[in-house]
């Protein structure tokens, strides 16, 4: 009885549960625990726990890469996150056309691909799986042609487009992907070649947007415009660095009546009393940030007691 007690048998936990616990774990660990036990490595090696894989913690090889999607990644899977080589001074790619391709046969599913630090220069715009509704790019390199194509081989269901620190993404970018797709949300970030030109020429065909974030662009009174005249879905809206806005572009946002969240860098040359009398024509608004600004306090409590159902936040 002492022996037993001091060494109690731990509980058989189900199948069902272990699979939730390993489908948590970093891909190392998952692939770890597959070394456990057959029961550990049947179950590591389940559909289930392969649905959403994250790459991105690891510099992978583009054999390693080959070598899981011909091996573990398969039709369960959703989503993919990848990080490529091009800030780390080798020349070898991870990405290829027949790589993508392979992807996109064996997992029909896959809904959302993060790539980052990935060179996509020698890869067609068709290579990319047509089943995703989410793709997302950080500090990844682009060709001019990208985004473009014929109808059919364009992303049909793309809705959420993520641009972050892509510098070769251009007005020409923006305009082929909001033509051919119907974006529900859009973020670009640090994409310093686009310019109120582009927002003008794509905002006729993005006025199913629900979300748009534009960090560090060179847009202004116009661009602000052409949203306020054509994106009326909105119900997030973030403009950062815009250091062209004044209250003439900020007035435009009035016509933006679904909104409820407003992120906007506060410069200069925009006055609190044009803050105000925006935020008091958004019958929605619940969440205004404002970024930059300078104001007295009396200013501030100004503002909060003109809003008296919007949250309210500051940061310098």
């Amino acid at each position: 009885m002492a022996a037993a007690a001091a060494n109690p048998e731990l509980p058989v936990l189900p199948d069902s549960v272990l699979l939730q616990v390993l489908a948590l774990l970093p891909l190392r660990e998952r692939l770890q625990a597959a070394r456990v036990c057959r029961r550990w490595q049947r179950l590591a090696l389940d559909r289930t726990v392969w649905r959403h894989v994250d790459l991105s913690p690891h510099r992978i090889s583009s054999q390693t890469l080959w070598h899981l999607v011909r091996q573990r990644l398969r039709d369960s899977l959703r989503t993919l996150r990848v990080r490529g080589a091009l800030h780390s001074g080798s020349k070898r790619r991870i990405l290829s056309p027949a790589l993508l391709a392979a992807l996109g046969k064996r997992c029909p599913q896959l809904y959302r691909l993060c790539l980052t630090e990935t060179d996509l220069r020698p890869i067609p715009y068709e290579n990319v799986p047509p089943s995703l509704t989410a793709l997302e790019l950080s500090h990844c390199e682009i060709p001019a042609a990208w985004f473009c194509g014929s109808a059919a081989r364009a992303l049909p269901q793309l809705q959420h487009l993520i641009i972050h620190n892509v510098p070769a993404f251009s007005d020409r970018h923006l305009l082929n992907v909001s033509s051919q797709s119907s974006l529900k949300a859009l973020s670009l970030c640090g994409t310093y070649r686009v310019t109120d030109t582009g927002i003008q020429r794509a905002a006729p065909h993005l006025e199913e947007l629900e979300r748009l974030v534009l960090r560090h662009c060179v847009i202004g009174d116009s661009a602000v415009g052409f949203i306020g005249r054509h994106m009326k879905h909105l119900r997030f809206l973030e403009i950062s660095d815009a250091y062209s806005l004044t209250n003439t572009g900020l007035a435009c946002l009035a016509s933006l009546q679904r909104l409820e969240t407003l992120c906007l860098d506060v410069c200069d040359k925009i006055s609190p009393g044009a803050v105000i009398a925006l935020c008091q024509a958004l019958p929605q608004l619940r969440n205004l940030k404002l970024g930059g600004a300078r104001f007295e306090d009396e200013v501030i409590d100004k503002i909060q007691a003109s809003l008296p159902h919007c949250s309210f936040s500051l940061t310098p």
